[in-house]
């Protein structure tokens, strides 16, 4: 079977994991009495990936091959993740956040890490087959964000956004890819027996890249944007659906079917990442990380000026700019960061990008998003305030968060330097 054709499908399922909850999660949570905890369950994807995918690119690199490594996670997290369904659905209204958030979590903390080492085992691949990288896989990683769509319009149709049968949906897809990971080419480890020192031993060679200025800024900055990355994954849906609480709105598309109005941000993703090829060449690393924050900027200030009404339109122009701000930052990231290392330490790079990113960076995020909210949204709802001043409060804080990404933006202008 063609290389790419197998790194497709691979792509496919990983992202079609992930989309059958990350947009939809916070409906559910709001729907039954957990809207309050919405940041920590999202948050929690930040938290694991501090740890989890340095620990298993170490692993990758060092013990048992990247695609076993990935078949393994898959299958534990796609068991949990059924688990926290099954409990989901079995317990309806009275759902308690202990069992749900701890079955959640482990799933989550076995996924987390896949992304990277999807991306290993697809660079490894390519390059064995001696094909560019940078030319090749973006129109492979494409089908990664068709597989998230497809995933996403499943659970808006079969109506799964209120319900725990997203997280069933979503461990069946795992424990498919979960096999199908054993069937991928062989990624050999580098463990040689010449383990010299502790940092040898354990995999953090890949901390030495903050010796060097240019890799040391670029991590930091990428923790700063990665604050930005699960914001509108845990909130936008909620967010459309408290218009249903204002009449003039109740029955329009954008509030009945979020998860196909949001998943035009994904859409958009499948475009942009066919031009990263050519503006990586053409621009350079620094150029399409600064468009990137640009784009998050209106990604946000759109969301805050928007209605699913007359300014529809304004969720449709957040949408398209989504496909910049996360393809031009998270897939030109990977790239940038396995162009940089030595072969001997790319699963753990990519680990070390994973945790700046979806682990620090994401965590801190989701974790100021909700105090936000919780000030000038889920307080106020819950003294049953006036729906037209709940959904103010909704348009402050996306126009904090574009505030935010500005100030990143400006501030990486000045920091960082490409050679």
């Amino acid at each position: 079977m063609n290389i790419k054709f197998r790194l497709i499908l691979m792509n496919f399922l990983q992202f079609a994991v992930w989309g059958a909850y990350l947009t939809c999660m916070g409906t559910y949570l709001h729907t039954h009495g957990l809207g309050r905890q919405i940041g920590i369950f999202y948050s929690i994807q930040g938290i694991v990936s501090i740890f989890m995918p340095a620990i298993i690119g170490i692993i990758a690199d060092r013990w048992i091959q990247a695609q076993k490594m990935l078949g393994i996670s898959h299958l534990i997290s796609g068991a949990a993740m059924i688990c926290a369904g099954i409990y989901g659905l079995g317990a309806g209204d009275a759902v308690q956040f202990g069992p749900l958030f701890a079955l959640y979590t482990i799933g989550v903390a076995f996924y987390m890490p896949t992304i990277a080492l999807s991306n290993s085992v697809a660079y490894h691949a390519l390059e064995a087959a001696d094909l560019d990288r940078v030319k090749h896989f973006p129109p492979i990683r494409v089908f990664g964000t068709i597989g998230f769509i497809v995933s996403m319009w499943c659970v808006d149709l079969m109506g799964f956004q209120q319900t725990a049968s997203q997280f069933v949906m979503s461990g069946c897809i795992g424990l498919v890819l979960g096999l199908y990971a054993f069937t991928l080419p062989v990624c050999n480890s580098n463990n040689d027996g010449k383990v010299t020192s502790v940092a040898d031993m354990f995999g953090l060679q890949a901390f030495k890249l903050f010796k060097q200025r240019k890799m040391a800024i670029f991590f930091i900055f990428s923790m700063f944007l990665g604050v930005s990355l699960q914001v509108t994954n845990g909130f936008a849906n909620p967010f459309l659906h408290s218009f249903g609480h204002i009449p003039e709105y109740a029955d329009t598309f954008g509030v009945k079917h979020a998860n196909m109005l949001i998943s035009l941000s994904q859409i958009s993703e499948t475009l942009c990442i066919l031009l990263i090829p050519f503006c990586l060449k053409r621009f350079g690393i620094k150029k399409v990380m600064l468009i990137a924050m640009l784009a998050w900027v209106l990604r946000f200030g759109f969301f805050g000026m928007g209605n699913p009404g007359p300014g529809v339109w304004l969720f449709i122009l957040s949408c398209i700019v989504y496909g910049v701000a996360f393809d031009f930052f998270n897939i030109s990231g990977s790239l940038f960061v396995d162009q940089q290392t030595d072969p001997a330490i790319r699963s753990s790079a990519q680990g070390l990008f994973m945790l700046m990113t979806n682990g620090i960076g994401a965590t801190l995020g989701t974790f100021g998003a909700q105090a936000v909210l919780n000030h000038f949204v889920f307080t106020p709802l819950k003294g049953h305030a006036d729906p037209a001043l709940i959904m103010q409060g909704w348009s402050t804080s996306w126009y904090i968060f574009a505030g935010y990404a500005l100030v990143v933006a400006v501030a990486f202008f000045f920091a960082f330097r490409e050679e």
